[in-house]
């Protein structure tokens, strides 16, 4: 899974002299927590975010509501965007996990997508979010189950092996190292056609394997 494959494509986007005050107009109406900042070319420049555009009390406690319209009037994109070096970018041939670990290391909720020094989208939590629901069957009716399963080569075919000999699919599978337990790895499964009780006993008569959570999700 690339980036290309989860980013939102053409997103909305502004240049530096857009006043704030339109930005956030333009965030609020299209539902959205981020706008690239772009001169000619779609050339990134900078990203505004909800944050950026938060006033701080401490500015408007002398002012009167007049004073308070113009201050924020005067504000342009440039005067409040993220630039320069705090401006983290990724390309859209990149791996989903690189994303995803790129944000968690610099703490952001979106990344703009670059090729070629333009802008051609954007990922955001939101999307990856949506991509882990995907990949876990989402909304999809089945049998959801959790397996603890011994940290070594073969453990996770067995659980394939015993359910494909009832005739049953797995359409959706994640897997991730035990916390504290690093011997140990939970994958995640879920599988249409079939009862919870039924999936619990094949899951449950493979040696070594522990059932975590089953639950039907309809």
């Amino acid at each position: 899974m690339l980036v290309k494959d989860c980013m939102t494509r053409h997103p909305i986007m502004i240049s530096p002299e857009t006043p704030a005050a339109k930005a956030q107009t333009l965030m609020i109406e299209n539902k959205v927590r981020h706008l690239p900042v772009v001169r000619d070319g779609k050339r990134l420049v900078g990203l505004i975010t909800r944050e950026n555009l938060m006033v701080p009390p401490s500015d408007l406690g002398s002012l009167n509501v007049w004073e308070i319209s113009r201050l924020l009037s005067n504000i342009k994109a440039e005067d409040v965007m993220v630039k320069g070096k705090a401006l983290v970018t990724i390309g859209p041939e990149e791996t989903l996990e690189n994303a995803a670990a790129l944000m968690i290391e610099q703490k952001i909720g979106c990344l703009p997508v670059i090729e070629d020094g333009v802008v051609v989208g954007i990922i955001t939590e939101v999307d990856m979010l949506a991509k882990l629901s995907e990949l876990l069957g989402g909304n999809v009716a089945g049998v959801r189950a959790t397996i603890r399963i011994p940290n070594k080569v073969g453990e996770y075919a067995k659980i394939f092996s015993a359910i494909s000999k009832h005739g049953w699919g797995i359409y959706a599978s994640g897997g991730a190292e035990t916390p504290k337990q690093p011997e140990f790895w939970d994958i995640v499964i879920k599988v249409r056609e079939v009862s919870e009780e039924d999936l619990r006993a094949v899951l449950e008569g493979i040696e070594g394997h522990k059932v975590i959570d089953i639950r039907m999700i309809p």
